[in-house]
């Protein structure tokens, strides 16, 4: 494994004519935990599906773990585990049919031991054969944080990650971020909760107009100290 999982140089997106990302450079290493924070529309989403593949950059240098991307997007993907707004998950298909389906195509050995290992961690064992068009929303979210963690993946790419996340889910999530630091693993947590970034995160990214205008640890500081400086990056 690479010990920077993500390398962004000049990297750019636009939707027609409107520009997403402009010129954007990000690195993220093995062990650490960055947090993208912006005003809406300033290009963390964006920036955040393009290292998870999603998305090509129309312009500039990416490299995703160790891969160089649009080439090497399908080995990539192999190390990523994305969690976004919408469960991904198949509404007619159990909790426990949704990861057997997403084990065969991650190639995950054991399956069956493995999603019942997760299952009983975000707490869905009683539903697990219930279909997920009928669980709550944060029910189907801790199946999505399932989801991301079934193939063990080394690149967490979280966007918005605790707005829809019920209390149990973001204990585990919160959890599972702070195993980040110590395991070798890596985390870019997409957020609009500033004050929570001195918890989750080691580093700030601040995107404003489609571009990087600050990037800095944050080890160290309070809720509002985070808080003053994004609010100065994005004035």
């Amino acid at each position: 494994m690479p010990d920077l999982l993500v390398s962004a140089r000049g990297v750019a997106h636009a939707y027609g004519d409107r520009r997403a990302v402009a010129d954007a450079d990000l690195d993220v290493a093995a062990g650490e935990r960055v947090a993208i924070a912006g005003p809406n529309g300033a290009g963390k989403s964006t920036l955040l599906r393009m290292v998870a593949t999603l998305l090509r950059p129309r312009a500039g240098a990416l490299t995703v773990m160790g891969e160089a991307l649009p080439g090497g997007a399908r080995r990539a993907r192999m190390g990523i585990g994305y969690l976004a707004h919408d469960p991904l998950a198949y509404l007619d298909l159990s909790p426990r049919q949704n990861l057997m389906l997403y084990a065969d195509l991650y190639g995950v050995p054991h399956p069956a031991a493995r999603i019942e290992h997760l299952l009983d961690r975000v707490d869905l064992i009683a539903r697990a054969d219930d279909a997920v068009r009928v669980l709550s929303r944060g029910m189907a979210q801790r199946l999505a944080l399932a989801r991301m963690l079934l193939h063990q993946p080394q690149l967490l790419l979280l966007d918005e990650p605790h707005a829809s996340l019920d209390a149990a889910g973001t204990a585990l999530l919160d959890t599972e971020l702070d195993a980040v630091r110590t395991d070798g693993r890596a985390a870019v947590i997409v957020t609009h909760e500033v004050e929570r970034v001195a918890q989750v995160a080691d580093r700030l990214v601040v995107m404003r107009a489609g571009r990087v205008v600050l990037d800095e640890p944050v080890a160290g500081r309070g809720p509002a100290e985070v808080r003053a400086r994004y609010e100065q990056a994005i004035a």
